[in-house]
């Protein structure tokens, strides 16, 4: 019998040999046919896409950026006390646990279970009896089951992470947002209130000519109008610094208050938008980055699939003290070690695991068309914010010669 079973583990071995290339050990790779290039185009050529450097806008850390020591406050403020935030890093904390847990698969289960008795027959002295036995067992990853779960696992992880970074960059973009609309509502409250007090001084200075019939109360009458319009906008702008600020206070987890933050004219923003090599840039997004390990863990996902047509081995065993030989607690002896191993081979759940499998290599094709979408959609994200950028830097330049004509008008 013991011939047999050390047979039946080198026919195993062998087979392990055999099946080494098989996919069931491979790791992921990205799939070739994946269409990683010219993701998006230069604006300032319709059919070229864009000429590449080695450096891109997006390696530069956020406090280059956003160099307002205001704004700087609000985003470490958001970064510590966003509820979302907060709730994508214990999904990290929850992706880490599950790893761990993958890789304690691969050490062995060990039980405590102790027995004992007290028997007496016919008025004699009790007899007492008890054993102390220790039992563990170890599955043998001869066929990846253990390896591609705690694969699946790592890989999860790395997607939570990327998850937590996306949450991370919106936290920042939404607080910049917001904050840069305070600075341009209490820049356009200004220039009203200057406004209407001009239409003001206007209105009494057509009101003082009217009486001198040199106006007509029509131009009066109009005059008093444009004041009117202007200082009823003013209500309007309040109302939209009022509901900015407390969307930015509840957005930094906090009770709605006013927020201190600087002026419109202090601002810098980068000048140069160095683009960089389109994967490049789009492997800083953590979408991206998010899309495809979920494609890695679909691709686990359909090797666990196979796994699990080939045998489980366990090798179990036990050992102990007990006293039903005698009365005095003995040290373990040789049949206190018995040890056993077992296969178990799939007969019955053939066709289980072949619709398993089948439905692994479908969501593992969705999770590659996903994939693809995200680059195209990530592309296309990032071509129209270059062409905005470059767009608005050309009305920039009209808008300021707007500004000068009418300066001098």
């Amino acid at each position: 019998m013991k011939f047999d079973m050390k047979k039946q583990i080198l026919y195993m071995l062998c087979a392990t040999a055999l099946l080494s290339s098989c996919h069931i050990y491979k790791s992921y790779d990205r799939p070739e046919d994946i269409t990683a290039s010219g993701l998006y185009r230069d604006p300032a050529a319709d059919n070229d896409t864009l000429a590449s450097d080695t450096t891109n806008f997006g390696n530069l850390p956020w406090r280059e950026v956003f160099t307002d020591p205001q704004l700087q406050s609000l985003i470490e403020q958001g970064l510590k006390q966003n509820t979302d935030l907060l709730s994508a890093a214990l999904n990290v904390k929850a992706a880490e646990a599950s790893l761990m847990s993958a890789r304690l698969a691969y050490a062995p289960s060990i039980g405590l279970s102790p027995q004992g008795t007290i028997s007496s027959f016919d008025k004699n002295a009790a007899t007492k009896t008890y054993s102390l036995p220790v039992t563990a067992s170890w599955q043998v990853d001869l066929f990846g089951q253990l390896l591609n779960s705690k694969r699946n696992a790592q890989v999860t992880l790395k997607q939570t992470k990327a998850y937590r970074q996306a949450v991370q960059t919106q936290v920042i973009a939404n607080i910049a947002n917001m904050y840069y609309t305070l600075l341009m509502l209490d820049r356009q409250l200004e220039i009203t209130q200057a406004t209407a007090e001009v239409l003001k001084r206007n209105a009494e200075t057509v009101q003082a000519l009217s009486e001198r019939s040199t106006y007509t109360s029509a131009a009066l009458a109009q005059s008093k109008a444009a004041y009117a319009q202007v200082v009823a906008s003013i209500p309007d702008i309040e109302q939209s610094i009022r509901e900015t600020e407390n969307a930015l206070s509840t957005f930094l987890g906090e009770a709605p208050h006013a927020i201190k933050r600087g002026v419109l004219e202090a601002q810098a923003l980068p000048e140069e938008l160095s683009a960089g090599i389109p994967l490049q840039l789009l492997s800083n997004r953590p979408d991206v980055k998010a899309a495809e390990m979920s494609l890695a863990s679909c691709y686990y996902n359909t090797n666990s699939a196979r796994a699990a047509f080939y045998p489980q081995i366990t090798l179990s065993g036990s050992a102990g003290w007990t006293n039903i030989h005698c009365y005095d607690p003995v040290p373990p002896s040789k049949e206190l070690f018995p040890i056993y191993p077992s296969l178990t081979q799939p007969l019955f759940y053939r066709g289980t695991n072949i619709a398993r499998l089948k439905a692994a290599k479908a969501q593992e094709e969705q999770a590659k068309l996903s994939f693809q979408q995200t680059l195209y959609n990530a592309g296309s994200e990032v071509s129209n914010a270059l062409s905005l950028y470059q767009n608005t830097s050309k009305k920039a330049e009209s808008r300021q010669m707007q500004v000068e004509s009418a300066k001098k008008a």
